[in-house]
Formats: structure tokens, C-alpha cells, sequence
């Protein structure tokens, strides 16, 4: 069998196989000796049909079979042998079945060299998810406007009746968790933010492509499921979309290279999860655990 190797990039590379016939053969011969002990063919038992016969009426289908067992195996034979580590499935295109044997080109990314420094100990800033009576005042007002209510209407224990609750106060109170709720919901995402900003400025490598597109190819549909939602048109989806872009494509950047640095922590800590756990989420919670917590001055 022949390999050569072609770099494209820091990390992706062509990789273009030779099969020879004899192997080919072999291998079809292993797929049509399965399928004739399985055929149903006119005029003979199950199992009993001549070769020529099965090979006659199922030969494109075990040709496909052939390729599809053969291509995975010697494909898994060449990044062994050229010693190179796919960050994931390939790419395979150019495939020739002739009289001379198969070719075929597998195209993929490397798995990139993460070096993760200085991620114990990262300054985190968090805000208070405090409310102050103001605030559960202001979002009263806020619910009275968008219930379409009088402004002069009284917030009182009747309007708390109105809206089920026993008293006026139960009602504050119930606004006043929501508020905090939403304001840890807030905080939580803006520490995990610092985090991995200041991972990713301390960590410098190339992102797979492959990867990258994936991960856009998924924030793409996500954008036009959540536009749906709010009625827009088809035409207007797509135009959306594509001013959208860049703007996803950098945050599918984000998440390949945040992924990475994660999974690469988890390597030299020995973290591992559990089949219902998710490794990245275990991951932050260590490094934020060993965060330098600070209060943020409002």
C-alpha cells in the first residue's frame, strides 16, 4: 500500500492511499462469501446460490460494502504508520475503484500541541447579586406597565391578591428571589467569562478547522431556530444570518479553543467525569475553586 502525506497548514494535512488490487479482492471476496450465505436468490436454497450468481446480483452492493470496510481500515493503518494524531473523524473524497486497486484521499485536522500555564489562581472579579428595595420597586412598575394597568394604580395587598399572592409583602419578597436569581444567573456567566478570557490569553495555539466549522455549522442552526421563534421570514433568517456571521464564527472559535484548553487542564490535573458529567463544566469548577476571588466595586 502507498501513503503520502501532504501539509496543508500548521494542522491540516491530505493523506492519499494506494490500495493494491490484491488486497482489494481479498477484501471483496470476504464481502461476497458474507453475502452469499445470506442470499435469497430464485431457484436455490438459502446460502446455496453459485458464486457467479450472488456476485451478478449483488456486485454493485458488495463493491459499496468492500469500500466501506476497507477505507476506515486502512485508513486507520496509515495515520499509524505516519504516526499522526487526528483531532477528529477525516474527510474522504477522491475515491477510484479500477482494475489497479483503490484510491482514495482522507483530509483532517491534527490534534494541536495546548500548553496551559498559569491557570491556577486567575484574578476573578464577581458583583453582588444583592437587591435593593428600589429595584423590586422598579420592576413592579415595570409589571404594572406591561400588564397594561393604570400608573396610579396602588401597589397594595389587593393588587398582591389580584396576582395571587396572600399580602403585598409576599409579592415583593417573591420578586425580590427572582431578581436575585437573575442577577447570580448574570454573575455566573460574567466570572466564567473572566476565566476564560484570561485562560485563552495565556494560552497560544492553532485551532483545527474542521472543529471550527462544526462548532459554527451548530450556531448557525441555533440563530435560525431562535429567529423563527420571533416570526421572521425565511429571506430575512438568511439575511440575518450572514451579517451575523463573523460575529459566530469568532465565538465558534472561542468555544474550539476554550474546549481545548479545558480538556488539556483536565489532562495534567487527572480530572475525569462520569458518564451523566460534563468534563469542560468539571473542569471550570476546579479552576474556579482555585480562582482569586475579589468583590467588584459597583
Amino acid at each position: 500500500m502507498k501513503i503520502s502525506v501532504k501539509k496543508i497548514d500548521s494542522l491540516r494535512r491530505e493523506m492519499h492511499f494506494e490500495v493494491p488490487r490484491e488486497r482489494v479482492t481479498r477484501k471483496l471476496d470476504e464481502v461476497l462469501n458474507n453475502i452469499t450465505r445470506h442470499a435469497r436468490i430464485k431457484g436455490f436454497r438459502q446460502g446455496k446460490a453459485p458464486r457467479k450468481l450472488v456476485e451478478s446480483a449483488h456486485g454493485d452492493v458488495a463493491r459499496e460494502e468492500m469500500m466501506k470496510s476497507l477505507i476506515p481500515e486502512v485508513y486507520q493503518e496509515g495515520i499509524r504508520q505516519e504516526k499522526v494524531d487526528p483531532i477528529d473523524f477525516p474527510a474522504i473524497d477522491q475515491v477510484a475503484l479500477n482494475d489497479d486497486g483503490l484510491k482514495f484521499r482522507a483530509t483532517f485536522d491534527l490534534r494541536p500541541e495546548v500548553e496551559v500555564k498559569n491557570y491556577k489562581g486567575i484574578k476573578i472579579s464577581k458583583k453582588s447579586s444583592a437587591v435593593a428595595d428600589d429595584e423590586v420597586t422598579k420592576s413592579l412598575d415595570f409589571f404594572k406597565k406591561g400588564r397594561g394597568l393604570d400608573e396610579k394604580a396602588v401597589l397594595d395587598d389587593e393588587f398582591a391578591k389580584g396576582l395571587g399572592f396572600p399580602a403585598l409583602e409576599d409579592l415583593k419578597n417573591a420578586v425580590k428571589r427572582n431578581l436575585e436569581q437573575e442577577k447570580e444567573r448574570q454573575n455566573r456567566y460574567d466570572v466564567e467569562t473572566q476565566l476564560i478570557d484570561a485562560l485563552i490569553k495565556s494560552s497560544k495555539f492553532d485551532v483545527p478547522l474542521s472543529l471550527v466549522e462544526r462548532q459554527l455549522s451548530g450556531r448557525m442552526e441555533e440563530f435560525n431556530r431562535r429567529m423563527k421563534t420571533f416570526g421572521m421570514k425565511e429571506e430575512d433568517i438568511l439575511k440575518k444570518a450572514e451579517e451575523s456571521k463573523k460575529e459566530l464564527q469568532e465565538a465558534a472559535q472561542k468555544d474550539v479553543r476554550t474546549f481545548l484548553i479545558l480538556h488539556k487542564i483536565a489532562q495534567v490535573e487527572k480530572i475525569e467525569a462520569a458518564e451523566n458529567e460534563n468534563l469542560s463544566a468539571k473542569t471550570l469548577e476546579f479552576l474556579l475553586k482555585e480562582a482569586k476571588w475579589e468583590e467588584a466595586s459597583v
